[in-house]
């Protein structure tokens, strides 16, 4: 069931996702943005992470946004000798864009409703779907050259090894996107597959590999 509307300051930021449960650190810069992270922390402590569907810089003006976003709620803070912070937010739940809200601050707000799916933690991967996750991400690490702590991967629990590799992939924002409005982790996990599958081959990691049923 949906929640209320609330009112949420917003960060549009391509390619950058946030999942209920999961970290994202940020470098803070733009003075607009910097203000946004004092009101917030002398407010509720959250911000609204969403993608904008063109880069800001394209000459567009206020670039349209995505209607699905996540709120996450600052729990690191530091701050720049020059003004500039470093910010952890921790996701609560993704949220839907009702409306934009024209109220005078340098930086976007709107009203959104937060979902009612992600308040308990999802049922955990059958193990075969699992196994092909952190198969695949082996494939697409060496095709791309990567040094990974396979190790520490797979002691990641199910929802913290998809939503990692959902954040830092070097997914196009299209794709980031379906992979954040996806509700249930498991079709989550078959989506991330294909686009590894993808992005592998696009790297010259041979063929695309048989996609689970």
């Amino acid at each position: 069931m949906s929640k209320a509307p609330t009112r949420l300051p917003l960060f549009p930021l391509g390619g950058a996702i946030l999942f209920p449960r999961s970290h994202l650190p940020l470098h803070v810069f733009e003075p607009r943005y910097r203000q946004m992270v004092e009101d917030a922390v002398a407010g509720d402590g959250k911000i609204g992470m969403i993608q904008p569907r063109a880069e800001p810089d394209d000459g567009l003006g206020q670039p349209e946004l995505y209607r699905v976003g996540c709120i996450g709620e600052i729990v690191g803070l530091e701050e720049l000798g020059d003004g500039r912070y470093n910010v952890v937010l921790q996701g609560t739940t993704r949220f839907r864009l009702i409306a934009e809200a024209d109220v005078g601050t340098p930086y976007r707000q709107a009203d959104v409703v937060p979902s009612g799916e992600d308040e308990a933690e999802p049922d955990a991967l059958a193990s075969i779907l699992r196994a092909a996750v952190e198969q695949e991400a082996r494939l697409l690490g060496d095709a791309m050259g990567l040094t990974v702590d396979w190790h520490a991967v797979e002691r990641l629990d199910d929802e913290m090894l998809v939503n990692a590799i959902s954040q830092v992939a070097p997914f196009d924002p299209g794709a980031k996107q379906a992979l954040l409005e996806c509700a249930v982790l498991a079709e989550r996990a078959q989506l991330l597959i294909q686009l590894m599958q993808f992005l592998r081959a696009a790297h010259g990691g041979g063929d695309l590999s048989p996609r689970l049923q």
